[in-house]
């Protein structure tokens, strides 16, 4: 999980996966989108692909790069705690305000 999360900490490489969200893209295509050179775009490729973020096949001279969501499912797993944390918390918030509204009516 530590490989993702170091992959998910860059900008420009969940720029790329918010693309890759929508749809496959070529290298080219997710260089246009990012301000970054293309050899920069292909480093930040490769970090994806070795965290497990992307898959990539070729097709003729191009390669098609497409998301893996499934490598998000042990951060998400990770992040449900803190989600059942919150939404407990929240719980108890509600209820101690509809108790203070209770007692000015």
């Amino acid at each position: 999980m530590d490989v993702v999360l170091q992959a998910l900490a860059d900008p420009s490489r969940r720029t790329v996966l918010e693309i890759l969200r929508h749809r496959p893209a070529t290298a080219g295509e997710l260089a246009e989108a990012l301000p970054i050179a293309r050899p920069g775009v292909s480093r930040h490729l490769r970090v994806l692909r070795e965290a497990g973020l992307v898959d990539v096949r070729p097709d003729g001279q191009r390669r098609i790069y497409s998301l893996r969501a499934e490598a998000l499912a042990e951060v998400d797993e990770w992040l449900g705690q803190y989600r059942e944390l919150w939404r407990s918390r929240l719980e108890a918030l509600h209820t101690e305000v509809d108790r203070g509204k209770k007692a000015h009516e």
